[in-house]
């Protein structure tokens, strides 16, 4: 099965109005992309970043509350990033399960809600340094994905992102064996509880210091279909042969 694979741009807590030039420029250097475009800005940009956006670039929101509506302040609702003009959400990513303590069920409303709201779903699964190096990863993984996902996605509207803790921001990257074997296991995993639907048309994106230097021989690994960027992702000069080297995959 073919999938169309997905360049994912994560600007997390970074980016003003100025910086919306860069996704201009993005899609200046990309007219007509072989591969799927999205940037995740912040929620200040959202609606402002799907004005700019060409049609070949999506833009997506970095998290969503679990409810439609209510007393949550400071939250925002799937359905408020569909108004603003989303297509994608960021559900799950390492830095909201530590820094707001979010569990695997919390992950898994927020997915519910997503799509209900009509959002594609990034699930992000990761283990930390102390996991790999007990060799636990691939328990880690494979309950955080059980945990984590639903039953109501579908291969077109679910991606997963591995990501593994130890690698974001940090210039480390695993081995091209150790992302193969969990990109190889998150397959096996979707399409044993999904079947061959969901499981084979479902793309999982590696994230974790993706560098230009280094992006073309990721994308040549098994089932990797993509990666979530972070901080090479706020500059089009640094996000375009990222870009390029999935294009040429």
């Amino acid at each position: 099965m073919t999938r169309r694979k997905l360049a994912a741009g994560n600007w997390k807590m970074n980016g003003t109005a100025a910086n919306l030039t860069e996704i201009a420029a993005l899609a200046q250097a990309h007219p007509t992309p072989g591969c799927d475009i999205l940037i995740c800005p912040p929620a200040t940009l959202i609606a402002r970043a799907a004005d700019a956006a060409p049609g070949q670039i999506a833009i997506g929101g970095q998290d969503c509350h679990q409810n439609e509506t209510g007393a949550h302040t400071g939250d925002i609702s799937a359905q408020m990033l569909v108004d603003a003009g989303a297509s994608y959400v960021i559900l799950g990513h390492s830095e909201r399960r530590e820094d707001y303590e979010e569990s695997n069920a919390d992950v898994r409303n927020k997915v519910v809600a997503a799509r209900a709201a009509g959002l594609n779903t990034i699930v992000c699964v990761g283990e930390s340094l102390a996991d790999r190096e007990a060799r636990n990863t691939l328990d880690i993984i494979g309950g955080q994905l059980a945990g984590s996902i639903p039953d109501v996605v579908t291969g077109d509207s679910l991606v997963v992102a591995y990501e593994p803790i130890w690698a974001i921001g940090t210039g480390k990257v695993p081995t091209l064996d150790q992302i193969g074997e969990v990109h190889d296991f998150i397959r096996s995993r979707l399409e044993r509880r999904f079947g061959a639907g969901v499981g084979r048309s479902t793309r999982i994106l590696y994230g974790g210091s993706v560098k230009p230097g280094n992006a073309a021989e990721i994308f040549a690994v098994s089932n990797v279909d993509g990666a979530l960027v972070g901080g090479a992702s706020l500059a089009a000069a640094d996000f375009s042969p990222i870009i390029t080297a999935l294009e040429n995959v």
